[in-house]
């Protein structure tokens, strides 16, 4: 699931015309499922327009996830960990690919530093997007000089390109 914090900016009046715009757009592109529905985004719009600058409202979204996708995904990740030599473990091989593509969150350390905590990509808490963003940088973290030497490290640069993209090759994005 998404959070998406919304913040209210400094004072903008819309004039009736760009009222009438925006409901259009709004209502018309895109509207509630059913009556229940539709009157529930029409009241989340209001309650978003009569918000005072600087008010702030959280919403949360859940894009359901492409189970194709996942498995594509997974495939990738055990192609890649049994074909390397670094890691025994997978868990430890997917919370170092996930460190490498920047999923994770950064925490303070208990002597100063920062260290990086993997997320989580099960269906509960990561949104397609969020995956398919997660899937395109580790495949450009795989590419790196850095993964293929922690994976391959007897292997000379051409052959750890030649290894990763025969890998990669079966996976296209």
């Amino acid at each position: 699931m998404a959070d998406i914090i919304l913040v209210r900016q400094h004072d903008m009046q819309l004039s009736e015309d760009e009222r009438a715009a925006a409901r259009k757009v709004m209502f018309g592109l895109v509207d509630g499922l059913g009556e229940r529905g539709r009157k529930q985004w029409r009241r989340l719009w209001g309650n978003l327009m009569r918000l005072e600058p600087g008010e702030m409202v959280t919403i949360k979204t859940n894009q359901a996830r492409l189970g194709w996708y996942h498995r594509k995904h997974m495939a990738l990740e055990t192609a890649v960990f049994e074909s390397q030599e670094r890691f025994e473990n997978f868990e430890g091989f997917r919370d170092w690919l996930k460190v490498g593509a920047g999923f994770c969150d950064w925490y303070p350390g208990p002597k100063g530093g920062v260290f990086p905590v993997p997320k989580s990509i099960a269906y509960e808490k990561t949104e397609q997007a969020e995956m398919e963003q997660f899937h395109s940088d580790a495949v450009k973290f795989l590419r790196s000089d850095h993964a293929g030497k922690t994976l391959w490290k007897h292997l000379s640069v051409p052959q750890r390109i030649e290894m990763v993209e025969g890998i990669l090759g079966g996976f296209s994005e």
